[in-house]
C-alpha cells in the first residue's frame, strides 16, 4: 500500500421530505452525472422527534434498476413486496435489495424499546446488462454479521473483508466495501480500498482524521482514488460508515425510484407502471 486517499469532498446532509412525509438526512441523491459512480443515494433516516407526529414510512412503492441496502441501528422495519416476501429488519440486521427488472414494495418503519427508530439507506447502481435481473434479497440478521475487533476498533463487516474477515453479503456486481467502524479516542485504523473504487464514508458520531484532515459528525465524505485509507482518533472517538465499490462508468437516467441508462428505458418503465406489467 503506497498511496494513501485523501479528502476531495465534504458534503453537509440537507434534510428532505420522502415517502410519506418522512424526514431524511440525506448526502447523495441520484443525478445524471453520477458523480459517486457506483452509489447513488444515501440517506440518513431517524424518527426520534415527538413533533415528527406519527410514523408515516414508505407505503408501496416501485423499483427498477438499482440495488437498495437498509441497515438498521436502532427499531425495525416491516417490509413485504410485490413477489409475496415480508419480514422485519431489526437492530443491526441489513437487508439487500436487488430490484432488477422490477419490483414494488412497502418499507415501514417501528419503534424500538428506547422509542428510537434510527439508521440508513444506500442506493447501488447495477450495471447495464443486469438492470432487468431477476429481483432477489439478501436478508442478513445481525446475528450473522461478523465483527472485526482489536484494541479499541470494532468494526461489523456487511460486504467485504477487513482483515481477514468477510461480510456475507455477496454477489453483487459493485464488489463493494460496507462497513460500519468504531475507533475509540487516541487509535489508528488502515484499509486497502482497491485502486479505482470510487470510496466515501459516513461520519455519524464523533469526529476523526481522515487521511490529514478532521472530519466532526454528521458529515459524508468522498475520497480520491489510492490504495488505503486511514483513519486516525485523537481526543473523541468516531464511528462511521464506510462503503467502496467498482464504478460502472455507463451513464444513467434516474428518474424518481428507478436508474437506468438511457431516458427511453425509463419512458418504457412509466408505460408498463401505467398498464399493469410492470410486475412479470
Amino acid at each position: 500500500m503506497t498511496n494513501s486517499r485523501t479528502i476531495s469532498q465534504i458534503i453537509e446532509p440537507q434534510y428532505v421530505i420522502e415517502g410519506a412525509g418522512v424526514l431524511l438526512r440525506r448526502s447523495i441523491a441520484p443525478h445524471k452525472s453520477n458523480l459517486f459512480d457506483p452509489f447513488l443515494l444515501f440517506d440518513h433516516f431517524a424518527f426520534n422527534d415527538p413533533v415528527e407526529g406519527p410514523i408515516r414510512g414508505f407505503p408501496m412503492h416501485p423499483h427498477r434498476g438499482i440495488e437498495t441496502v437498509t441497515y438498521m441501528l436502532e427499531g425495525s422495519t416491516a417490509h413485504r413486496d410485490s413477489l409475496g416476501n415480508s419480514g422485519l429488519i431489526g437492530p443491526g440486521d441489513v437487508q439487500w435489495m436487488t430490484s432488477g427488472r422490477g419490483i414494488l414494495h412497502e418499507e415501514m418503519p417501528r419503534r424500538g424499546p428506547s422509542g428510537n427508530i434510527y439508521g440508513f439507506q444506500l442506493w447501488v447502481n447495477l450495471p447495464s446488462h443486469l438492470k432487468m435481473t431477476e429481483p432477489r434479497y439478501q436478508e442478513v440478521n445481525a446475528a450473522t454479521i461478523p465483527t472485526y475487533e482489536k484494541d479499541g476498533i470494532k468494526i461489523r463487516v456487511v460486504a467485504g473483508q477487513v482483515n481477514g474477515v468477510v461480510g456475507p453479503v455477496t454477489e453483487i456486481a459493485a464488489s463493494p466495501l460496507y462497513l460500519d467502524v468504531e475507533l475509540a479516542a487516541d487509535n489508528e485504523w488502515t484499509q486497502p480500498i482497491e485502486a479505482g473504487h470510487t470510496a466515501i464514508a459516513y461520519v455519524f458520531e464523533g469526529e476523526g482524521v481522515f487521511g490529514d484532515q478532521t472530519v466532526e459528525s454528521v458529515r459524508m465524505i468522498k475520497f480520491s482514488d489510492g490504495d488505503h485509507l486511514r483513519v486516525k482518533t485523537e481526543n473523541s472517538s468516531v464511528r462511521f460508515m464506510l462503503m467502496a465499490g467498482a464504478p460502472f462508468k455507463e451513464p444513467i437516467a434516474p428518474y424518481g425510484p428507478f436508474v437506468m441508462n438511457t431516458m427511453e428505458e425509463i419512458q418504457q418503465t412509466l408505460i408498463e407502471l401505467r398498464n399493469g406489467t410492470f410486475i412479470k
